[in-house]
């Protein structure tokens, strides 16, 4: 397949190695990734703090750079960002559009997808050769949970990696408490859900927390580190893009006791080379 990938604001200028290793994923399974360079924002900020008009330009320009009819798909290493393209611009296109804009957002909305949703539902694919010696634990991000209803679709994918250790996470669907803007708004609510959040990941002895969202890992990570509890966060598509041939290592972590040490671990990174990606 030919799939355009959407590297969100959150990846672009804090969590690049996320988008990297979604396309490091979908080219070793065979696929070519594709990154538009002119695309922007989605404007899933500016519709979830109430300004439905204003991106209006954004939704025009994610339609016109992903609407590509070579495209078969486009993905998002992102719950919310994929359901702002295939929910919110849909209401900004009809309420605020015209007839051009209301029919590329339907165009795009109908091959748009989260990055579990592109693995399992369109490819097939829940085995995809990655190697995690590590203790896992999976947050469902809320609208991945709620908005684009993945399901077990993430849980899927990290019950096939070797050799990792998947526990569950206690009230793994309460909400961290980020939100976007809510956790600037309601700081008071938004640090007491994180809490209880942070708490349940601690309770997990996991090393690593992983979720689909970068953001979502962004405010655990913060409640982490601030109780220095030694559990990472890292992003989905980080620990399916890791394989025995280059492993990504967590620095002063022995790897679990079922893992077989037949890989090298010298790197604290990803040795995955990053793939060429048409743009």
């Amino acid at each position: 397949m030919r799939i355009g990938l959407f590297a969100t604001c959150l990846g672009d200028t804090m969590f690049p190695d996320a988008v990297s290793a979604t396309a490091v994923l979908l080219t070793r399974l065979g696929h070519e990734v594709v990154f538009p360079p002119g695309q922007t924002c989605c404007g899933q900020m500016h519709v979830n703090t109430g300004y439905q008009r204003e991106p209006v330009p954004l939704v025009r320009n994610f339609a016109e750079q992903f609407g590509d009819p070579s495209l078969d798909a486009v993905v998002m290493p992102s719950g919310s960002c994929a359901g702002s393209v295939r929910h919110q611009h849909e209401i900004v296109a009809e309420r605020y559009g015209d007839a051009a804009l209301r029919q590329g957002v339907a165009t795009v909305k109908a091959k748009t997808y989260e990055l579990s949703e592109l693995l399992v539902d369109v490819l097939g694919v829940t085995g995809v050769g990655a190697w995690f010696p590590y203790r896992v634990t999976y947050h469902p991000t809320c609208h991945s949970l709620r908005m684009l209803r993945v399901g077990e679709k993430p849980l899927r994918l990290l019950r096939a990696v070797e050799d990792l250790d998947l526990v569950e996470l206690p009230e793994a669907d309460a909400c961290c408490g980020f939100g976007g803007t809510f956790a600037v708004k309601n700081a008071d609510t938004s640090s007491a859900m994180l809490q209880d959040k942070v708490g349940n990941v601690t309770a997990t002895g996991a090393d690593v927390c992983t979720a689909g969202d970068s953001s979502c890992l962004l405010h655990i990570g913060g409640g982490l580190s601030r109780v220095r509890a030694g559990t990472r966060t890292l992003h989905l598509a980080q620990i399916l893009a890791s394989t025995r041939t280059t492993p990504y290592v967590l620095p002063g972590v022995p790897p679990t006791p079922r893992a077989t040490p037949t890989s090298p671990r010298a790197s604290t990174t990803p040795a995955a080379t990053t793939p060429e990606v048409t743009r």
